[in-house]
């Protein structure tokens, strides 16, 4: 229910952001202490609109999908209280107005990853996957911790607008090392480079399709991964001042989308398949960040977040059709090779494929080429 009101104050403050409304930021103070101040509040503008959006309605979703999914699971109670507990972190991370209180939301985002990834933690499949993900990410919190202490070091500030702002004022009186700024740059970047899957910490994405269904769809196709290009988005004026590091990110995620689908061409096992794709279209996102195309990154990072839940959602129907016939083992029922001819037994299921297909290829190349005419 909490959740459903959520959705729908969401889009009230949708619709306030596209006809013009003032962007909202309220701000309090939590640590004082001599000159140091920090400050914990919300920050109301487009892109959190745009992401509130994206997260309360693919949660929505995948409750109500998984309410059904997991009802004869032992764990029934335990995961809604999980999946509960990453949404509004995720929540909570797209609404922080400064890097403090993204990196705490982002560590509770992380946590959250690393139970339901184990969910079924017996298998020792999903026992690896879980471990696997979360040292993987801890690589890239220390750089965005480093880089997050490297900036306060240089502009005094943890806000994203003062940061922006007083960025730009010490550069045009030459009064930054540019080295150290670039390293920050960097560290910075390695955060969302784990948590989106980026070459080269990209490596826990597939295995963590070891969790539930329904957590493939939330978590690894629509809003966790999406957390890292929603950072670099929040940080785009910044990286903007940094030729070198637009430069880099551009390069990874050029390489990332290149070999996220080529590794997807090889794969047997649908959910793999499906997460190769996903690191391959973040890429996407990532290289259209880096080389300025802030515009055309988020438009991509919505469609393709309710193209590959739906595509998620509908991987799970077949894995449950196909269980009671090869059997329960993930290698058996998601073994797309046992999969040809389904469309007669599943005409529900395959309507819905043919629909998504058709979604996120032809309108979305259609909307693309209109976004290229516009812009």
């Amino acid at each position: 229910m909490f959740l459903n009101i959520a959705m729908l104050l969401s889009f009230h403050f949708f619709w306030q952001q596209i006809t013009g409304s003032p962007i909202h930021r309220y701000l309090w103070s939590w640590v004082l202490y001599k000159n140091f101040v920090l400050e914990i509040g919300y920050l109301l503008d487009p892109l959190t609109s745009i992401m509130l959006v994206l997260v309360t309605t693919v949660a929505v979703m995948v409750m109500i999908y998984s309410d059904s999914y997991m009802f004869y699971d032992e764990g029934y109670i335990k995961f809604f209280c999980y999946l509960s507990l990453f949404t509004a972190s995720m929540l909570g991370l797209v609404l922080s107005p400064n890097l403090i209180q993204v990196y705490i939301f982002w560590e509770l985002v992380g946590m959250c990853s690393y139970l339901l990834i184990g969910f079924w933690f017996t298998r020792p499949s999903a026992a690896n996957a879980c471990q696997k993900a979360f040292v993987t990410n801890r690589i890239g919190d220390f750089g965005l911790l480093l880089g997050i202490l490297g900036f306060y070091w240089i502009t005094g500030s943890f806000d994203f607008q003062q940061l922006s702002k007083r960025f730009f004022e010490l550069l045009s009186y030459n009064q930054i090392n540019l080295v150290f700024a670039t390293l920050c740059a960097l560290f910075l970047f390695l955060g969302p480079v784990a948590k989106s899957a980026q070459f080269p910490l990209h490596i826990w994405l597939p295995d963590a399709m070891e969790g539930p269904t329904p957590i493939s769809a939330l978590i690894h196709a629509a809003t966790m991964v999406a957390a890292g290009i929603f950072l670099i988005a929040r940080m785009f004026p910044l990286f903007q001042m940094l030729p070198f590091v637009m430069s880099i990110i551009s390069w990874t995620g050029a390489i990332t989308a290149l070999l996220g689908a080529t590794i997807a061409l090889a794969q047997k096992d649908l959910k793999k398949g499906l997460a190769y794709s996903t690191m391959s279209q973040l890429g996407y996102m990532m290289l259209a960040l880096g080389i300025g195309s802030y515009k055309a990154g988020l438009f991509h990072l919505i469609t393709h977040a309710y193209s590959k839940a739906l595509l998620f959602l509908g991987s799970g129907s077949v894995i449950h059709s196909m269980e009671p016939i090869v059997g329960y083992h993930p290698n058996k029922s998601q073994n797309m090779i046992f999969m040809g001819g389904l469309r007669q037994y599943m005409p529900i299921t395959a309507t819905f494929f043919c629909l998504v297909h058709f979604l996120f290829v032809e309108f979305h190349l259609l909307l693309v080429f209109g976004l290229k005419t516009k812009f």
